[in-house]
């Protein structure tokens, strides 16, 4: 009986730290940025991430996308039911990610994610190959052209030191967008 008062004090120990973790030392949006970029100085690094950054995003979308989720789209009416898988489960969550650290970098990556949907969807029409396959191929590519880009600055990737980066990648990019438009994020 103590060994199980004991651990549960010690579950609702170890909750409280991780809410106290989560919301008392949380970096602003800028701060992540910022650490991001101090890896992403080099031309050729900043251009490789360019093209390969979104290519990747795509890909991991693609084959999420392409994991069979009949039982999760059985639950949605007919007009919302293709676009309910464990793509668009994982997308919510990182929209969430966004949104607690920017209303502006939320809505650019809404509308990112938007585009990234409708260019799956144009993919799997276009019936070339398996929509797997092509987002495996994307993504083998692209992180070859990732850590060649690296390997030039003479850089570790920043999600070496925290997989959250993995996230800011597509937002420093949108950053960029945003600094030209004259938009706040």
């Amino acid at each position: 009986m103590a060994l199980a008062i004991l651990f549960r004090k010690s579950c609702k120990l170890a909750a409280l730290n991780f809410i106290h973790f989560n919301f008392e030392k949380m970096k602003t949006m800028q701060q992540w940025l910022d650490e991001y970029g101090e890896s992403h100085q080099n031309g050729f690094n900043k251009t490789m991430h360019w093209i390969c950054v979104p290519a990747i995003f795509f890909s991991i979308i693609g084959l999420l996308w392409s994991i069979p989720s009949q039982f999760l789209s059985n639950w949605f009416p007919p007009t919302f039911a293709p676009y309910v898988n464990f793509a668009t489960l994982v997308l919510l969550l990182g929209l969430v990610f966004y949104l607690r650290l920017s209303w502006g970098m939320f809505f650019g990556m809404l509308l990112v994610t938007l585009v990234v949907i409708l260019g799956i969807r144009a993919l799997e029409a276009s019936q070339i190959a398996p929509l797997w396959q092509l987002s495996l191929l994307i993504f083998i590519v692209a992180w070859i052209g990732q850590f060649w880009g690296h390997q030039v600055e003479g850089k570790k990737p920043s999600f070496f030191k925290d997989l959250q980066f993995l996230m800011i990648g597509p937002a420093w990019l949108l950053s960029f967008v945003y600094n030209k438009l004259g938009l706040k994020y």
